[in-house]
């Protein structure tokens, strides 16, 4: 069974890749002092928070242009997940004025039961850099099909729907 963990008062919170266009590896951390949580996730999930963080700053802040992101900050090393990452859940805390970001890890075809899980508490400004970063991390990939979207070859010029 993996370790699960639920983060407070976040010190880093990001999102990277490791690797060449066509075969990087994405990872998600999070950590505070003396704990840095690194989970795998793909590249489709990190543009899906990217989206899902804007769309909550733009429904909790009157102008969320204003928001200050925090400084854009890249993997810790060494990087080697946990987990990966499977179904991922979001809240909002108007209390603490934190968005709650769950993940349950992917469950493997021996474990299916007892997931692990991960809580984080994030600022706004924190969604914000996460938000900057995520969408640089997935531009650096290779670039779409003008016609289906999907990623084209490693030498950008043959995609499976120009037959």
């Amino acid at each position: 069974m993996s370790e699960s963990f639920d983060l407070n008062d976040l010190e880093h919170f990001t999102v990277g890749a490791v690797g060449p266009p066509g075969q990087r590896v994405f990872y998600l951390q999070a950590g505070v002092t003396g704990t840095l949580v690194t989970l795998k996730v793909e590249k489709q999930e990190v543009d899906a928070l990217a989206r899902h963080f804007a769309a909550i700053l733009d429904e909790i802040t009157d102008d969320p242009e204003s928001i200050e992101p925090e400084a854009d900050i890249g993997l810790i090393d060494p990087v080697e997940a946990e987990w990966t990452a499977g179904e991922f859940r979001f809240g909002y805390d108007a209390g603490a004025d934190r968005m709650l970001l769950m993940i349950t890890e992917r469950p493997s075809e021996e474990e299916a039961d007892d997931l692990a899980t991960a809580q984080f508490r994030i600022t706004r400004g924190q969604a914000a850099g996460f938000v900057g970063r995520a969408q640089q991390v997935v531009a650096a990939g290779r670039p779409p099909c003008r016609f289906c979207g999907a990623p084209l070859n490693d030498d950008g010029t043959w995609c499976p729907c120009y037959n």
